[in-house]
């Protein structure tokens, strides 16, 4: 029952790619994802899926849901765009589809298909076997850009989920066993007084002063917070054009990483005092705006050997002459740095096999499977689906979507986003989470054992970045 149940991924297959091809097209930033979320919901519903859209507040949230009683689990997807990206699929040049739009450089247009693809073979299990369980496919908006993950969680969307299960698009096949940093992201205005800069120069209050001294004041910072801590920034209003001008607003975009969120909040609190700071100096106002913020990933070892265990038998996606020939010469457009699986587990044992079967980092595409070690590395980047796994067992895998070595957040990757190398990507990532989906339904000690791990390692509880007055926004415009 369970290989006629992943079959359907492979009768059905054009509905997920198609879905992958149509999200790629639209490129919504985050928070603004519209027409792929009513993308979704109308395959959900033509599916036979019950849905809910806008759910915990956030407008672009929604989740689709089939069968009854528990376990109860939850598939995640993703399917926000990033600005700047916007490129012609299929080339291997740099060449904008629309000016200055957006792109799938992460390959969320993949990752919510390849969770639907899962979500639709569990579905079909759970209706020839008539089992107990349900299976929620959750349309998660902003994971670029306004964490709705987290605001979910600050609902506590998840609690009630007996798992939760994700993939991520990349350029090696395998499971996620590393933590991430926490982030929180926060935008700062700053008021002046206009004036002509030259002959009234004393009865202006220059906004962008505040701002620049606000930065000076941070790159102080750095010399004193942790090294595992990390601080950036844009400057999203520099005042306008004219330099003749006392700019009287400017605005400033900060994004703060820890290793936690109690760490990420104090580091925070400091980098507000310097904003409060540089405001005085200049004699300025200065408001804060709360955008996003997300916890550091609790990985789950019994959801990532279950997830290694069924990627071992179902396999890796099959590539033909034709993508490797065009990975071939994708490749040729940006320099590699680093072999696949660097930093995913113990490197000794792994780093071998990869440099056999990468022959030595010139391959093009990686078609094998990495082996799986709990690593307790934790990775510089962040992402919300570290909320979820505050809230109940999670745990993600990863496969091949893109040209071996492709740097993250390219051009390069929106290419193959929306290529014969992303579409076997992401049927494969959904075959081996139905399969792992279908075995905590027929096995309830894989839950038991998960839930006892989840417990012990969330012991000292989740404290959600996101607060209570906080509302989904989308980052940049004014406020």
């Amino acid at each position: 029952m369970k290989k006629a149940a992943l079959s359907v991924i492979d009768q059905k297959a054009d509905i997920f790619t198609e879905v992958s091809d149509k999200i790629w097209e639209y490129a919504e930033l985050s928070l603004m994802e519209y027409k792929s979320m009513d993308l979704y919901l109308k395959v959900l519903e033509e599916e036979g899926f019950t849905v809910e859209k806008g759910i915990c507040g956030v407008p672009t949230a929604f989740s689709g849901s089939f069968g009854s009683g528990r376990p109860i689990i939850g598939i995640l997807g993703e399917f926000d765009a990033l600005s700047g990206l916007s490129q012609v699929a299929g080339i291997t040049e740099r060449k904008q589809l629309v000016e200055g739009g957006c792109g799938h450089g992460c390959g969320h247009n993949m990752l919510g298909a390849g969770s639907l693809a899962a979500a639709f073979a569990v579905k079909r299990y759970l209706e020839e076997t008539k089992k107990s369980g349900t299976v929620i496919f959750y349309g998660c908006p902003g994971e670029e850009g306004g964490a709705g993950k987290a605001f979910m969680a600050r609902d506590n969307a998840w609690r009630n989920l007996d798992a939760a299960i994700s993939w991520h698009p990349g350029d090696s096949n395998g499971v996620s066993a590393t933590s991430n940093l926490s982030c929180i992201q926060k935008e700062y205005k700053f008021t002046g007084l206009a004036s002509h800069a030259a002959g009234a120069p004393e009865f202006g209050r220059s906004a962008l002063d505040a701002v620049e001294l606000m930065n000076i004041g941070v790159q102080f910072l750095r010399e004193h917070m942790p090294s595992s801590a990390r601080i950036h920034y844009a400057i999203t209003d520099g005042g306008g054009n004219s330099p003749n001008v006392v700019q009287p607003t400017a605005q400033v975009l900060y994004m703060v990483r820890a290793v936690n969120v109690n760490e990420a909040l104090k580091l925070q609190a400091r980098v507000d005092k310097i904003a409060e700071a540089a405001a005085m100096m200049t004699e300025t106002e200065m408001k804060i705006r709360f955008i996003d913020g997300t916890a550091d990933v609790l990985n789950n070892v019994t959801l990532e050997q279950l997830l290694y265990k069924n990627f071992e038998e179902i396999g890796v996606a099959q590539f033909d002459e034709e993508d490797f020939a065009y990975a071939t010469e994708l490749a040729k457009t940006y320099t590699k740095t680093r072999l696949p699986g660097t930093g995913e587990g113990n490197d000794d044992k792994i780093m071998d096999l990869v440099i056999e079967k990468t022959q030595n980092g010139t391959r093009p595409l990686n078609d094998f499977l990495i082996p799986y070690y709990p690593s307790g590395i934790t990775r510089p980047g962040s992402t919300d689906v570290g909320d979820v796994s505050w809230q109940t067992p999670t745990a993600q895998i990863r496969t091949v979507c893109f040209a071996a070595g492709s740097p993250g957040h390219s051009w390069q990757n929106v290419c193959t986003a929306k290529s014969s190398i992303g579409h076997k990507g992401l049927l494969n990532a959904g075959k081996v989470m139905a399969a792992a989906v279908i075995d905590m339904i027929d096995d309830p000690t894989i839950i038991e054992k998960a839930s006892e791990e989840f417990k012990k390692k969330s012991a000292a509880g989740y404290n959600c970045p996101i607060p209570a007055d906080a509302v989904p926004t989308p980052v940049g415009g004014t406020f």
